[in-house]
């Protein structure tokens, strides 16, 4: 594979499709992604307007940047002063929509839509990191598999990108059958129980603690999940190893690192990055070393930790955020994605293990022999700005307090509050939202149903994922109301987040 971009064509189509695994990340691998990012600089600043003008404005001279050292230090593009800034087909390669076939939509804080045209040809990449999943940790290249995508379907990223993900693997000779129910319970249960039967393993990808719901309801109904030898596969959040291990349990999983993986994914970026075997494995083990844990990722709390292909999508920090850049039909060009997190190369996170006495895979609970990918690792805490994710939506403080702002709630309410999600002790997420009592007013059993009510009916209005990712037993959050400068959420003389992890 060459530093030269090229439009996507048939030839990478069957490039993708006769061409194993083993070979294309090898192809990666041998490729320069430092000189492949600087050539989609260049192809931008040629082909894509909306980028020009932004160099412009910051006084950049494309002509100067010839080396990747002059490329790191061009200004980061956001989605406020790049996305929102520029009219869409400005934005695109070519000046024009005309290059893309497809749109995903993602919710903005105000639930503005913000719209990712792309090319099917663009998906190839992302499908990469699905045959990763499905042919390292599922082998499913030698087991027949029904895949049931539980994710929402219309025009979010998460369902459709990921249903023609898995079309490209069963095209490319896979066996492989994709059954597309979405989050809808009842008819995920329906193809279930009429199609696994036939199929050697069942993959259920949706949003975790979706996913968790489809199994307990599952069980419930009197499905046994063991009969089916089920894999699971996340986007969306990041969850607990113990919370792995309970879903393992559920599902009969035996093994751990192959059982299951999560992506790491945006809808303006695709799917960035995918646990594997070993970066699960590596996680597992951090999470029962705690002291390790926070010497590595500098916090007590343990982030999602994948491993991603530089010549797909490529990684920087800046000021402990992730920046990426990529080709797509709108690229990125060191796109800053506000995701709090870091990067780590497969050597150094090899050099570390062995610091702390882990010298080999077999001391992780892999087998010495199995294939590793030499692919750097990057790790994510989630947003770094005031979000919550929930079900896999990106829940907004702003949204809330329309929902405070409703009569008859803002005569009791200060308008400040914190938004959390939390876990029950068989864990089950739900929305918590601590409520400020003006000074003088007293709660009653009456307040938090009425508050709870105006936020949700708040949510669905204003935000499209919350509505659709959300099963609806899940979307009303509880309400606890707190007197006026409650010392534990609102304490006097203290700048006030309005979310908390």
């Amino acid at each position: 594979m060459s530093n030269s971009l090229t439009p996507p064509s048939d030839n990478v189509f069957n490039h993708f499709i006769f061409t194993p695994l083993d070979t294309l990340l090898a192809e990666h691998q041998a490729d320069n992604s430092e000189a492949r990012v600087l050539a989609l600089f260049h192809r931008c600043v040629a082909e894509v307007p909306a980028y020009r003008k932004f160099l412009q404005s910051r006084g950049v001279n494309p002509a100067e940047i010839t080396s990747f050292a002059a490329f790191r230090e061009l200004p980061l593009m956001g989605k406020a002063d790049y996305m929102q800034a520029y009219p869409l087909p400005e934005r695109c390669l070519g000046g024009s929509l005309r290059g893309a076939d497809r749109v995903a939509v993602s919710s903005g804080s105000t639930g503005q839509p913000t719209f990712w045209p792309r090319s099917v040809a663009y998906e190839l990449d992302v499908a990469l990191r699905f045959e990763q999943v499905f042919h390292d940790s599922f082998r499913a290249h030698e087991h027949s598999t029904l895949a049931v995508v539980c994710f929402a379907l219309g025009n979010w990223v998460g369902g459709l990108y990921t249903t023609s993900c898995c079309w490209h693997l069963a095209n490319k000779g896979y066996p492989l059958m994709v059954a597309t129910p979405g989050n809808n319970k009842a008819e995920i249960f329906r193809v279930v129980r009429e199609l696994a039967p036939h199929f050697e393993q069942t993959v259920l990808l949706g949003y975790p603690p979706f996913v968790k719901d489809v199994i307990d309801a599952g069980i419930a109904e009197g499905i046994d999940w063991t009969r089916f030898n089920p894999k699971l596969v996340f986007a969306g959040e990041v969850f607990s190893e113990e919370w792995r291990s309970l879903m393992g349990q559920r599902i009969g999983s035996v093994s751990p690192c192959f059982d299951s993986a999560s992506l790491y994914g945006t809808a303006d970026g695709g799917v960035l990055g995918n646990e594997t075997p070993l970066s699960i494995a590596i996680r597992r083990w951090l999470a029962e070393h705690p002291v390790a844990a926070r010497s590595l990722f500098g916090e007590s709390r343990l982030p999602t930790l994948v491993q991603y292909d530089p010549a797909s999508r490529f990684f920087e920090m800046h000021e402990g955020t992730l920046v990426v850049s990529g080709e797509n039909s709108v690229p990125l060009v060191r796109y800053h994605i506000a995701d709090k997190g870091g990067v780590i190369a497969y050597d150094e996170m090899w050099d570390f293990l062995k610091g702390q006495g882990v010298a080999s895979p077999g001391e992780l609970g892999l087998d010495n022999e199995e294939s590793l990918r030499h692919l750097p690792f990057v790790y994510v805490f989630g947003r770094a700005d005031f979000t919550v994710s929930y079900y896999g939506a990106n829940i907004y403080p702003e949204n809330v307090t329309v929902g405070l702002e409703q009569p008859g709630i803002i005569e009791w309410t200060s308008g400040k509050f914190v938004l959390e999600t939390r876990e029950t002790e068989d864990g089950d997420k739900f929305l918590h939202i601590a409520v400020e009592l003006l000074p003088g007013i007293e709660p009653n059993d009456a307040m938090g149903p009425v508050i709870a009510a105006s936020i949700r009916a708040q949510l669905l209005r204003l935000n499209s994922e919350f509505a659709n990712y959300t099963p609806v037993e899940r979307q009303l959050p509880q309400i606890s109301l707190r007197s006026f400068a409650d010392v534990e959420y609102f304490p006097l003389g203290v700048k006030h987040r309005y979310t908390r992890r």
